[in-house]
């Protein structure tokens, strides 16, 4: 969960590179996710799909690239990975 938190900080940093490259190496649904989001933040909308649904989540029903942060940040609090 570090790392995740980690990937946080370079996102809202608009560091996407650095979050991207970090991402790569969790393989849990929070890490599908938030690879899929950082997807979004680069505007690969293609590759975010493919990893939103890696993550069980609905792509096509997403919030904004602010939303689906806080969501994530709220599931990442509560620990919420099902893997």
């Amino acid at each position: 969960m570090t790392m995740l938190r980690q990937v946080l900080v370079h996102l809202r940093a608009g560091r996407w590179t650095q979050a991207h490259n970090l991402v790569q190496s969790d393989d849990s649904l929070l890490g599908a996710w938030l690879h899929g989001i950082v997807h979004i933040q680069e505007g690969d909308l293609e590759d975010a799909e493919y990893w939103y649904d890696k993550a069980n989540r609905h792509f096509r029903s997403r919030g904004s690239l602010d939303e689906e942060l806080e969501r994530f940040e709220a599931a990442l609090q509560l620990g919420d990975d099902p893997t």
